[in-house]
């Protein structure tokens, strides 16, 4: 698991935002930078980076990409953090 890319990729609220529309069903780039103001090249660079830390998956359908979630890093992720708590029953 790449955790620093991971974390890197969720650090920022506006892939944030993305991953939570991807929540609800998958979307094409042109889908998704209707909900930002920002250039649709600011949107691929947010797209790559969590296609880079294997966030989201992608899907050609013709001339269209589309994106999906990929919650599978994500568990991973909350795994790797539920260590930290330790178990809930030990006392300190």
């Amino acid at each position: 698991m790449g955790i620093q890319k991971t974390m890197k990729a969720i650090a920022d609220p506006t892939r944030r935002t993305i991953l939570d529309m991807l929540k609800k069903r998958s979307l094409s780039a042109g889908e998704i930078a209707e909900n930002f103001e920002m250039s649709m090249p600011a949107v691929s660079k947010h797209l790559n980076v969590l296609k880079d830390a294997d966030l989201i998956r992608d899907r050609r359908d013709g001339k269209y990409i589309y994106y999906e979630l990929n919650a599978s890093v994500l568990d991973e992720v909350l795994l790797w953090l539920s260590d930290f708590r330790g178990d809930e029953n030990e006392k300190a």
